[in-house]
């Protein structure tokens, strides 16, 4: 694996999980109106963490550009 490659992949992982981890405390604020502990923010890095590398190993791996290129394609009949 190319050295570039993993510090791309560890940028946006870093990046997704921090998005995950202020995402989810505000909905736990506004949902369940509890105090954030900092109990409460472990266990929400510890959720944001699967879903972050979850998310980067199926981005990487998914070309949306051409994905959708084909979707339109075949809804204008391949024109």
């Amino acid at each position: 694996m190319n050295w570039k490659r993993v510090e791309v992949f560890s940028e946006f992982l870093i990046f997704g999980i921090l998005v995950g981890v202020i995402e989810d405390i505000i909905a736990v604020k506004v949902v369940a109106d509890v105090a954030i502990t900092w109990g409460t923010v472990g266990i929400i890095v510890l959720i944001a963490i699967p879903f972050a590398v979850l998310g980067e190993v199926v981005v990487d791996r998914i070309d949306f550009i051409e994905l959708f290129r084909k979707i339109i394609d075949r809804k204008h009949g391949g024109k």
